[in-house]
């Protein structure tokens, strides 16, 4: 293997303190990841449900005033990347660096603004892979034993996960490859597998003997009992889940793989390799530390001394991985342990998982060459609902319901009041107009139950609140008819446009999380200072001058998404 990658890191700027005290004591310091993702290919839709999820998480957290960082990295160890740069004819760092500043690039042009997004191809992280390791098996944790393997003649080699294919074990599903399925979630061994194959010459593979080492997961089990059973920690569906996995024991874990392999090799050992499914969780630390070190931030307070809370954000597909291996993990090698796992369910789009085929398969590149990334975000946001639940990208639904709310409704109220200002004002505010204290109150009332939803990571609950009061301003400003107002009544008419933007202000601070964008744009307009979550609840923008209008987001066209689908 060759040097690690440690090029085109990106992480926050340096000088920031690590906890803020804002004269009510120190502020809750929360360190959230979302999975990985897998640096052999680019980022699609499906990927897009868990990085836009985390980031309006992250936003909030940061807009409530806690002291949350955003942690993520390619991964980029393992057989598929081995696998793809033999293809392409070159080496696995080239294609890890090829596809580490694409992920950068469809990210960045998502809104999703990691405070550190790094690579587990690192020194870092072979220097905390190690250091597990190595406590574990101080403490007994790490066993060497025999095991049978599949061998290609053909190839000369052992067959890891990626390099050979079969029938899934637990549900039949063919093709799959032999470490995890991904059809059902199910942890296996390539022996596990039904009609194995190579995947590299197709041929039917021999069985041959090597020593692996394999971590005890199952002297864990009363620990990952009591973890799992911790209120807060998980989903109720994820703990129910985790449950049948106890009942059919813990197996121990497999963490080595014979090279040939692009990965770390394990100390002490010429041709043995960590698993990547051991040193791809550890590159969450391994980002802190190099976001630490770039930062001036204390490391330890994240992961040695449980200062910090950790809350990771993953799919359905990698639970027993995150709930049962990671934990345990940390705990024998005496990390501080996760606070919180958050699960979401898959992406299908229109009904059905994401197809070659049908065109549906749909990269963020192609989205964001043909709409604006700001209806995805939106669309996302409005059907999560912080639970396990496969989440539907309907695509007619998609257009409709982002014209109907986003534009019609949350935009709508600013483009139309803040013209309206500049033509008959000259851009100037005055005061709210008198009589109105119970409809701003209607209003308001809905900011704790806003606040509420984003904390319970229900987003879906969040948006519907604000279209709400995003109805009740465009109802209020259509009502006053301040067009007509203004012929017999300009300061009246003033006032009501006063509310209006003020009301404005209270729906653009509660959707910052979602659009940040947007919100930059309303904030340049109206002329104020970057919103904070509390600035919500103010009504007091009076007597202030507001800028020039600028269009704000476009109606979707469905055309766009039409020649989207096309050039699939």
């Amino acid at each position: 293997m060759g040097h690690e990658q440690t090029r085109g890191v990106h992480c926050g700027l340096p000088g920031l303190p690590n906890t803020i005290d804002c004269g009510r004591g120190i502020v809750e310091q929360i360190l959230i990841t979302s999975a990985l993702p897998y640096a052999n290919g680019s980022i699609h839709l499906g990927h897009l449900v868990e990085y836009i999820q985390t980031d309006i998480l992250v936003r909030f957290l940061k807009l409530t005033g806690r002291d949350a960082v955003y942690m993520c990295a390619d991964d980029t160890h393992g057989t598929p990347i081995e696998v793809k740069a033999r293809q392409k004819g070159i080496r696995p760092e080239e294609l890890i660096g090829i596809y580490h500043e694409e992920h950068q690039k469809d990210f960045s042009d998502f809104h999703i603004n990691f405070d550190c997004f790094y690579t587990t191809n690192s020194p870092e992280n072979r220097y905390h892979s190690e250091l597990i390791f190595t406590r574990l098996r101080d403490q007994g944790h790490i066993a060497k034993r025999p095991v049978a393997q599949y061998y290609c003649e053909k190839d000369s080699r052992f067959l890891p996960d990626r390099y050979i294919k079969g029938a899934c074990p637990n549900c039949s599903t063919p093709d799959q490859y032999g470490d995890v399925c991904e059809a059902c979630g199910t942890a296996y061994t390539p022996t596990d597998l039904a009609d194995p194959h190579c995947a590299l010459c197709g041929t039917a593979p021999v069985m041959r003997e090597s020593v692996h080492y394999f971590f005890t997961l199952s002297a864990y089990e009363p620990f990952l009992r009591e973890w799992v059973a911790t209120p807060g920690r998980l989903q109720p569906e994820i703990r129910r889940f985790i449950e049948h996995w106890f009942k059919e024991g813990l197996r121990d874990w497999d963490i080595s793989r014979d090279g040939p392999y692009f990965g770390f090799k394990i100390p002490g050992e010429e041709n043995k390799y960590f698993y990547v499914w051991l040193d791809a969780p550890i590159g969450y630390i391994a980002t802190t530390q190099k976001f630490c070190e770039m930062t001036g931030r204390d490391f330890p307070s994240y992961w040695l001394d449980s200062k910090a809370k950790i809350y990771h954000v993953i799919g359905k597909d990698i639970v027993y991985f995150h709930t049962l291996f990671w934990p345990a993990m940390l705990k024998g090698a005496g990390y501080s342990l996760p606070t919180r796992v958050l699960v979401h369910g898959f992406l299908t789009i229109n009904g059905e998982k994401m197809s070659k085929s049908r065109g549906t398969f749909i990269n963020a590149r192609d989205f964001l060459n043909h709409l604006d990334p700001q209806y995805l975000r939106y669309y996302y946001a409005a059907k999560l609902s912080g639970q396990p639940d496969d989440l539907d990208l309907n695509l007619d639904d998609f257009a409709t319901r982002v014209n109907a709310e986003l534009i019609n409704k949350i935009a709508n109220l600013v483009s139309r009041v803040v013209p309206f200002v500049n033509r008959n004002f000259s851009g100037r505010l005055s005061e709210l107009p008198a009589g109105y204290d119970t409809l701003i109150g209607e209003m308001l009332d809905r900011v704790p139950a806003v606040r509420e939803n984003y904390e319970a990571v229900d987003f879906s609950r969040a948006v519907q609140e604000i279209v709400a009061i995003s109805d009740i301003a465009n109802k209020f400003f259509q009502d006053r008819a301040p067009w007509d107002l203004v012929k017999t009544d300009l300061p009246a008419a003033q006032r009501v446009c006063t509310l209006a933007l003020n009301a404005c202000r209270t729906v653009t601070a509660l959707i910052k999380p979602v659009l940040p964008r947007f919100a930059a744009d309303v904030e340049r307009i109206l002329r104020i200072p970057e919103l904070g979550f509390n600035d919500a609840a103010r009504f007091d923008l009076t007597n202030h001058e507001v800028g020039p209008f600028e269009r704000l987001v476009e109606r979707v066209d469905p055309k766009k998404v039409q020649a989207m689908l096309g050039s699939k």
